[in-house]
Formats: C-alpha cells, sequence, structure tokens
C-alpha cells in the first residue's frame, strides 16, 4: 500500500464526537452535508418544515434528533435553540428559498418576507444559536452569486446577495471565538431547483455543462465538502467562499 493511501485510510474523522445542526436538512444541501458530517463521525440534529421528509432524512443519517418548525417563525425558533439538551459545535443554515420578481410590483409584505427570510433570520439565529455552541464552532450560512449582476425581477434577490456578505463578517466580530462563514453558492442541482425551473432544468443543466468553466453541474456533494471544510478548519472566519464552478466568471 502506498504512504499517501495509507495515510487516507487512516486518517481520523474530523467531526468526531462534535455535534452539527442543520437548519433546513431534510432535502439538498442541508441533507448531504449532514451525510458528510456523519462520515467524518459528527452527531447531526436535522430541522425541516415536511415532518414525512424530515423523517427520513433522519433515518437515513441516524439523527441525534429533529424539529419541525419554520425558522422563519422567531418563536419556534428560539424555542428549538433554547431546549437543545447540551453545548453544539455547529449550525449550517439552508432554509429559505429565493425571491423574485419586479420590486415595484411586489406588494411590501412580500418585501418583508423576503428580508425576514434572509437577513433577519441569519440574525435571530446567531443571537439563538450562539450561546448553545463551544468556543471554537461554526456558524454557515448559505448565499448566493447568481443575483450579484443587477436585472429585471432579480431586485430583491441582488440586494440580499450583495448584503449577507458584510453580515456575515459583523456577525463573526460580534459572536469571536465562534465563526461565522458564508457560502454562496451560483446553480446546485437541488430538489428546490427543480422546483423553480420545472420544465426548464434539463435545458439549464445542459448549458452550465456547456458553460461553466468545470463542465458539469454544480451538485450538493461540492457544497457540502466546502460546509464540513468550514467547519473544521478553524482558521476560516467572517468570510463569503463563492462555489459556481465558475459561472460567474463566464460572460452572459
Amino acid at each position: 500500500m502506498s504512504t499517501a493511501v495509507a495515510t487516507q485510510s487512516q486518517r481520523a474523522p474530523q467531526l468526531l464526537g462534535q455535534t452539527v445542526v442543520l437548519i433546513g436538512g431534510s432535502a439538498g444541501m442541508g441533507l448531504e452535508t449532514a451525510r458528510q458530517a456523519r462520515t467524518e463521525g459528527a452527531k447531526v440534529v436535522l430541522t425541516g418544515r415536511n415532518p414525512e421528509r424530515l423523517q427520513h432524512a433522519a433515518g437515513e443519517v441516524e439523527a441525534q434528533s429533529t424539529a419541525v418548525f419554520d425558522a422563519n417563525n422567531d418563536g419556534a425558533l428560539e424555542q428549538f435553540f433554547r431546549d437543545l439538551p447540551g453545548p453544539i459545535d455547529h449550525v449550517m443554515v439552508t432554509a429559505g428559498r429565493p425571491t423574485y420578481g419586479r420590486m415595484l410590483e411586489m406588494d411590501l409584505a412580500q418585501v418583508r418576507a423576503a428580508v425576514d427570510e434572509h437577513l433577519i433570520m441569519y440574525i435571530q439565529i446567531a443571537r439563538y444559536a450562539a450561546p448553545k455552541m463551544k468556543p471554537g464552532g461554526s456558524l454557515v450560512f448559505l448565499g448566493g452569486t447568481g443575483s450579484r449582476r443587477p436585472g429585471l425581477g432579480l431586485g430583491i434577490a441582488s440586494t440580499i446577495t450583495v448584503a449577507l456578505p458584510s453580515l456575515i463578517a459583523n456577525l463573526a466580530l460580534e459572536v469571536a471565538p465562534i465563526r461565522v462563514n458564508l457560502i454562496a453558492a451560483g446553480f446546485v442541482d437541488t430538489p428546490l431547483s427543480a422546483e423553480l425551473l420545472g420544465d426548464d432544468l434539463e435545458n439549464r443543466r445542459q448549458q452550465l455543462r456547456e458553460t461553466n468553466l468545470i463542465r458539469r453541474v454544480v451538485e450538493s456533494s461540492d457544497v457540502a465538502s466546502l460546509a464540513v471544510h468550514l467547519m473544521t478548519n478553524t482558521a476560516l472566519t467572517g468570510a463569503t467562499y463563492d462555489i459556481d464552478g465558475g459561472q460567474s466568471l463566464v460572460a452572459r
């Protein structure tokens, strides 16, 4: 056996004995992160809105516990963290979805809901999670890259995309030595992407296979690998990490 293979096979799990909480962990990137965290020895706690889907996911990854609630429900979110039985190490948040549409055609409730679902929810998660976390633990939030350029129908999504890196950097200052980082993903092939694109899904996949610098579509496993790295590399905090296969570098 070569030295490289022997070293890889003997490597200790990077999250052994640690607890990882996945807010929105019943599908897609959250569930894949739970899978990879379990492979690295972590205990996982999953939350989601759909009880049947959450139960299935929990069985697959042998979750330590689960909780059914909407992360935008501030009371339920606070109660969840208050009721966690012991200190936790990492929290990853994939709950939420992008909001598209012309800003001036949206009613005010839609605009407020979009801001709440990302900026306000992330602040509240940091507020409630930090007292439960061990020093050096991490908060990993999910943002995007696709709405950095202005475009009709992208006003709210673009504003949130640009605001999130500043929010994450400031949260890192406030909750140190807990670490806070942002994953800014381009298109990722998930059930949510399929729901949003419908019949256009395969066309979008093919377009990205032809134009992405990596000549393939970014998968949930790619994002999960980055999330686990952000949990385990204790030198990383206050930063935004793009993962889009070079999509943002390609002229549209």
